[in-house]
């Protein structure tokens, strides 16, 4: 199996379904209200557990009821998470706003992450042992790039998602394997809205890149070879929050069990494909056979 370690966010989110997202001034009707367990870095640890690796994730939530409810999802999902630290904030939260398109907006409220700005005691340890770590930027930069150092200097692959979308600092960047944006993130990294001439940009600051482009599939680029555009399944989205995260997390896996890129990219779209049918983030996270059959298919 896949040894991974997360290091990020957990939130959780609280979710309005509407029929069209409000703009500035504007009140509009829900149709429905949920409370999801999410955050990037728990949407991604979950992901990559259901998907069939070994997960532990690094973060902290708060001495509250949301707190209890994040811990509880992951360890339900087969995370470890002897070093996701309880600390006296609130816990994190997203208000994301879905339409009936299942698009989303989304507003992030760090709470407890803002606290993980440097690695604890045993979470180098933890990272050493590992196969990849994964990495967002919902929690301080220090600490991701703190991660990002103790895994290059022992040998573990080092997959980081630039969302939010921010400038990134050269000594992240030159910590970095993979580089995994969407489009929109690729864009604010290079001012390239051509998803190849974004990633060509990219290369000369990582080594490699995948791109994801939503419903069209995701872009690969590596130094010393040719793009390769990888399609994803057709299906009907119900909610797409979580859908990155979860591609990210299925491919950690896939690239851990040594499947040859265009493979693992072709899997982690099909759990990707999944996710986006059903309602939440880390509640439309695929199984393992889910993701075999609905790539087979």
């Amino acid at each position: 199996m896949t040894d991974i370690v997360v290091l990020g966010s957990t939130n959780m989110d609280l979710v309005a379904y509407v029929e069209k997202a409000p703009q500035r001034g504007e009140t509009v009707t829900g149709r429905e209200f949920r409370t999801i367990p999410g955050g990037k870095g728990a949407n991604q640890a979950i992901a990559a557990a259901h998907a069939g690796g070994t997960v532990s994730m690094i973060g902290a939530v708060g001495n509250d009821s949301f707190g209890a409810r994040l811990r509880s999802t992951l360890e339900h999902s087969g995370v470890n998470t002897d070093h996701l630290r309880t600390v006296e904030f609130p816990s994190g939260t997203a208000h994301i706003v879905v339409d009936e398109e299942g698009g989303n907006a989304i507003v992030v409220v760090p709470g407890a992450n803002g606290t993980v700005d440097h690695l604890a005691p045993g979470d180098e340890g933890l990272i050493a042992s590992a196969d990849a770590l994964l990495l967002q930027l919902e929690i301080p930069l220090p600490a991701v790039v703190a991660g990002a150092r103790a895994a290059r200097s022992h040998g573990v692959r080092t997959i980081l998602t630039p969302a939010p979308a921010q400038p990134l600092p050269p000594e992240l960047l030159a910590a970095t394997d993979l580089l995994v944006p969407n489009e929109h993130e690729a864009t604010t990294l290079t001012g390239r809205t051509d998803p190849r001439e974004a990633a060509a940009a990219l290369l000369e600051l990582v080594p490699e890149v995948v791109i994801t482009l939503g419903a069209a599939g995701s872009l690969h680029a590596a130094r010393g070879t040719e793009p390769l555009t990888v399609t994803a399944p057709q299906v009907a989205a119900v909610d797409s929050t979580g859908a990155g995260d979860t591609f990210v997390g299925a491919l950690a896996v896939a690239l851990g069990e040594e499947r040859p890129v265009r493979e693992a990219l072709a899997w982690a779209a099909a759990a990707a494909a999944l996710s986006v049918q059903r309602p939440g983030a880390s509640a439309s996270m695929p199984y393992r056979s889910e993701i075999e059959k609905q790539y087979a298919s």
